[in-house]
């Protein structure tokens, strides 16, 4: 009898055990194995190798900020990594929005979605989700947006980088969230190292982005909130000073930064991702699974483009 044997299952070589190796039709492999292979031993049994699933990492992506026009749209970036496609479903969220149970003041009426590949590309957008042609599929995943004017796009993402861009399909300035949902999680491949840049101004216009720490294990990331910099990019408007604070599902801060070389300064600046300005903001952390917020705000209530971004580092 065939069973799987899952690659990486035990510390032990595997070259030790295996036999012979072979390939069918349909490129499945298999090996033929000795005694003391797997969990129980396989007494010399074909097995099939399957690769084993990608480590959990970041999951379910979120940012929320005012969200204008021109270079004051909202940019969240992420990078799919991995041997297989991932499931995802992207959402941009406005008239829905609320604040301790109230609809918040400001939100965007009527937000439009695309979806960017790394060559810069289109490759999706909707407006309104419910004259998608996927409507059915985003209601069968549960996560559809509460209200009708609201945008999502459902699809499988190779490994690669993309960009969702949120606007206004008026052209008319408010608050707006935009957000990731990993649809497959025990699939092997996962989204790491996000980014999104947009306008912080003060109050509930901050810029806000949130994750989760999917798995079991603790991660250690790397979160930054640039500024200065971007003036570099042709951003004409680049937040000065922006501040950083890390907080748990709880709300609590569990690490904040304003000027990334007063703390961390040498840990940070062996991960290879040191912010270029001083004034820009770092925190190398490591977390247990769970959410958290990433708040971006301006030192002395500035104002201007910012981006945030959050790299896993093992």
């Amino acid at each position: 009898p065939v069973q799987e044997f899952q690659l990486g299952y035990d510390s032990r070589k595997l070259g030790l055990f295996v036999k012979g190796i072979g390939a069918d039709e349909a490129g499945e492999i298999y090996i033929l194995a000795d005694s003391n292979v797997g969990p129980s031993g396989t007494g010399g049994r074909v097995l099939k190798l399957v690769p084993a699933p990608a480590s959990p990492a970041l999951l379910n992506l979120s940012t929320r900020q005012n969200v204008g026009t021109g270079e004051d749209v909202l940019i969240g970036g992420f990078i799919v990594v991995g041997s297989a496609g991932k499931p995802v479903v992207l959402r941009g969220v406005g008239p829905s929005l609320k604040a301790a149970g109230e609809p918040l003041p400001g939100r965007m009426a009527d937000p439009f979605l695309e979806l960017h590949d790394g060559s810069g590309a289109t490759i999706a957008s909707n407006n309104n989700w419910v004259d998608s042609p996927q409507k059915q599929q985003i209601i069968a995943t549960g996560i559809q947006p509460a209200d009708e004017k609201e945008s999502a796009i459902l699809g499988t993402l190779n490994p690669g980088v993309y960009t969702a861009v949120l606007r206004s399909a008026t052209a008319a300035n408010g608050i707006g969230l935009v957000e990731l949902y990993d649809l497959g999680q025990s699939v092997s491949a996962n989204a790491v190292n996000i980014s999104t840049r947009g306008v912080v101004k003060s109050g509930d216009e901050v810029m806000i982005g949130g994750f989760i720490v999917g798995g079991s294990k603790s991660r250690t990331l790397v979160a930054r909130a640039i500024g200065p910099s971007l003036a570099a990019s042709g951003v004409n408007d680049p937040l000065q000073n922006p501040m950083l604070e890390l907080h748990n599902s709880s709300g609590t801060i569990v690490a904040s930064n304003d000027d990334w070389r007063t703390t961390q300064e040498q840990q940070i600046r062996q991960t290879g991702i040191a912010p270029r300005n001083d004034k820009e903001s770092a925190i190398l952390t490591t977390l247990a699974p769970g959410a958290y917020t990433a708040v971006i705000s301006g030192v002395q209530q500035g104002t201007g483009v910012a981006l945030v971004e959050v790299y896993q580092v093992q």
